[in-house]
């Protein structure tokens, strides 16, 4: 068992980052809205987009390098792109997950600070961590949090089966007003991540591999572990979503705190007052194992991207990195608080239509001369990425052509 453990860390980084907004916000509300009818949605952007994120720790265990080094080998003009987009996103993203962190540790420990007290005292703490512990405290920590989110998560599913509010039905829905359709894009947008955090992986995994031998096998499989972890947390909270508040008329609040507020409510009153520190643990583990990621993998991602672009290292860059997310993250919280909900919009969507060149730029690296041929997918694997890639590019396009 110890050694079972030894072997996980980048996939339960991975998982941490992935099971966040998408999970407790986007994933309870598919089911607050429609029930389990949206499981196939969740399940088939799972599939989808299985090989383009297992590529990034495959890369780095076959190569010693990360995926961005791959991108370089396309061109630079790829990692331009790659900038360009994560410069759009990167503090919209960091904000959205610390105030959602931020409402639930106000609403849990009663202490009536302003959402953005909370929210720097969040980001200060995890600066903490990352700078005094670095990658090691971080991996350590995350295997904790992400098994106490995943045990809480269970126990709370497993309750409300027992005692439903909600009769169960498993019609499977395609939304087709603008709204359903918007919710949809949002949803598979982030559902589990972003493809970009393929990025994010093949960089912990290089880390990791310091402390010891990476083989693509032992990726690989802390991958499956890590991605098994996210499909399964994301189908616990639409059928709590389903199971608690479907066909309630819930509404849920923008604003952090109200958010939280109603989410553990509706839970406590449904469930009994036991829900509220299960819920809350759940929830706050949740939001806090994205909050610390997202902020560890932003500044290391930029940092290589731009060392990579000029050719040359810059000292320190990790760090100048994190003080530069955690400045533009602080502007927003004091300055564009009222238009997150616009701003996470805008990156959810982003997301969504960016992850075809993800998806074909994770394809042609992982197929390069760089890597061995021992360690390159399989032609079966070959085949399902390029199914992947034509239905994502086929999504993109039918979102799209909603909006005219």
């Amino acid at each position: 068992m110890k050694h079972f453990f030894r072997q996980l860390g980048p996939g339960l980084l991975f998982a941490g980052a992935a099971i966040g907004v998408s999970h407790l916000v986007q994933s309870t509300r598919a089911g607050a809205d429609y029930g389990f009818g949206l499981i196939w949605a969740l399940v088939l952007i799972h599939i989808i987009k299985y090989p383009f994120f297992q590529f990034g720790p495959r890369y780095a265990a076959s190569t010693g390098k990360s995926l961005l080094d791959g991108y370089k080998k396309l061109g630079k003009i790829v990692l331009v792109i790659y900038f360009v987009i994560n410069l759009l996103t990167i503090f919209t993203i960091q904000t959205a997950v610390t105030i959602v962190t931020a409402g639930i540790a106000t609403y849990i420990f009663g202490i009536d600070w302003s959402i953005t007290t909370w929210s720097l005292l969040i980001t200060g703490i995890c600066t903490i961590i990352l700078l005094l512990g670095r990658y090691k405290l971080l991996d350590n920590l995350m295997k904790f949090i992400v098994i106490t989110l995943t045990i809480s998560t269970i126990i709370a599913v497993s309750i409300a089966g027992f005692e439903p509010h909600q009769e169960a039905d498993f019609s499977q829905i395609l939304p087709s007003d603008a709204l359903g359709v918007a919710f949809l894009i949002a949803f598979m947008g982030w559902m589990p991540a972003p493809l970009d955090i393929s990025i994010w992986h093949s960089l912990w995994s290089l880390e990791k591999a310091k402390s010891g031998k990476l083989t693509r096998k032992s990726a690989i499989f802390d991958f499956n572990i890590g991605y098994i972890g996210t499909i399964s947390v994301g189908i616990c909270f639409v059928a709590l979503g389903a199971l608690v508040m479907h066909n309630t008329g819930q509404s849920f609040s923008t604003n952090g705190v109200t958010f939280a507020k109603d989410l553990i409510d509706m839970y406590t009153i449904s469930l009994g007052d036991w829900a509220f520190y299960l819920i809350g643990i759940a929830a706050l583990t949740t939001m806090f194992s994205t909050t610390l990621t997202t902020l560890d993998a932003s500044p290391r991602a930029m940092a290589k991207t731009i060392d990579l672009i000029i050719d040359k290292p810059i000292k320190h860059g990790y760090s100048v990195w994190m003080v530069i997310l955690i400045l533009g993250t602080g502007c927003i919280l004091l300055f564009l608080t009222n238009e997150m909900g616009t701003l996470v919009q805008v990156a959810t969507v982003l997301s969504f239509l960016t992850a075809p060149f993800f998806a074909i730029a994770n394809y042609y690296a992982i197929n390069s001369k760089e890597v061995p041929e021992a360690d390159k997918p399989s032609k079966g694997l070959k085949i399902f990425s390029w199914l992947g890639i034509v239905l994502l590019i086929a999504f993109s396009i039918w979102y799209l052509s909603t909006l005219f």
